[in-house]
């Protein structure tokens, strides 16, 4: 059985707010067409033609749509694909996300949204008043109340949802300050995204992590977590949980928690796919999904170059005793959350001093239920 993983990007970059740390804002600017606009209707036909050609009952498809902003696209957009999907095979079992800074949620699309068992990733920074210092709109006027109206609107609507907060070097200072929120609003789910440098490391940025501060945030908050998962109450901090889980399978929940690129579609509002969100770039472009089909294009030479790409490992790495269970981690957040080439500090592997024998023994906990 097949498992396909694609993310859409029906609004490319185009966002109606300017984050000041926004990765794919760099990323498709780096591109010789920065945008591709929004995705046609000709072009969601062809798109998903050739997806259902390579499936048949008993494979899952997950589409997650992100951006830019993808509610830019409007909701008959994702009521046309919706449709369109229905058709298929009754046997093919397709699931829905959305990832969505929740500015234009109304009434209107938590009903589409709860009928069509979307789960959605609200984008908030969690501490308002450092949420509305990075995430503004084009007038430079934050979001925080907006967002929290969304959220609200959500839950009226019993639409599920989980909070994705960028997690940037200044947030990571205050992990009581990130707890007690997320007890005071009754958040069950929520995961931390490091907040990224330029990809080509060009200049210093103000928001992006350093291992340290990755080490101290995630150190304390285990620490709050923890003392709540001892009195049986559970909340969901998915970093928590991907590491629970490769220990107790051996498989990564994460890509890239191994150190092993896991290539997925991520596909571009013209149909341009490529491997990695993070590097949506020309020199990675594996062709379009309105011409071929998820199995050809996965299969392309492009494919073993974005994973055989040039990379300088951690000389930490060579003596590490988490080698096996980190492989270095994600090569694209190394630097933030793990060390670079020359580095004699690891944030990642003080984590795992200070945490490891915890999660290992909740790991057993789990595998002899």
């Amino acid at each position: 059985m097949k498992n396909f993983n694609i993310m859409i990007k029906p609004a490319s970059s185009l966002c109606n707010l300017r984050c000041k740390y926004c990765f794919y804002a760099e990323v498709s600017g780096m591109r010789e067409v920065p945008s591709c606009g929004m995705m046609e209707e000709e072009t969601l036909q062809g798109v998903l033609k050739n997806i259902e050609r390579d499936l048949e009952a008993g494979d899952t498809v997950s589409f997650a749509f992100q951006g830019g902003e993808p509610m830019l696209a409007g909701l008959p957009f994702f009521e046309d694909f919706v449709s369109r999907v229905k058709k298929w095979n009754s046997g093919i079992r397709v699931c829905y996300a959305l990832q969505t800074n929740a500015i234009l949620i109304d009434s209107a699309w938590c009903r589409f949204l709860k009928e069509n068992r979307f789960l959605v990733g609200v984008s908030l920074d969690i501490l308002p008043e450092y949420h509305d210092a990075v995430r503004v709109d084009a007038e430079g006027q934050g979001s925080y109340q907006k967002v929290m109206n969304s959220i609200r609107l959500l839950r009226e609507h019993q639409v599920d949802f989980n909070i994705l907060c960028t997690l940037t070097n200044s947030i990571a200072r205050h992990p009581k300050q990130v707890w007690n929120w997320l007890k005071q609003n009754n958040i069950d789910y929520v995961q931390f995204t490091p907040c990224l440098g330029e990809l080509e490391q060009k200049s210093q940025s103000p928001y992006a992590l350093t291992p340290k501060r990755f080490t101290s945030f995630y150190i304390q908050l285990f620490q709050y977590w923890y003392e709540d998962y001892r009195k049986g109450e559970y909340r969901s901090i998915k970093f928590f949980d991907d590491a629970v889980n490769l220990l107790m399978y051996g498989r990564p929940t994460s890509c890239g928690m191994n150190g092993a690129c896991q290539p997925q579609l991520v596909v571009e509002a013209d149909g341009s796919a490529y491997p990695c969100d993070f590097y949506c770039l020309d020199e990675y472009r594996l062709g379009n999904l309105t011409e071929q089909g998820p199995l050809e294009l996965l299969k392309t030479e492009t494919v073993q170059r974005f994973l055989h790409r040039p990379h300088a490992a951690p000389q930490l790495c060579k003596t590490c005793r988490y080698r096996d269970f980190c492989g270095g981690n994600c090569k694209r957040m190394q630097r933030e959350i793990c060390c670079s080439a020359g580095d004699s500090y690891c944030g990642y592997r003080e984590f795992l001093e200070k945490c490891g024998r915890t999660l290992l023994e909740i790991a057993d906990r789990h595998r002899r239920r």
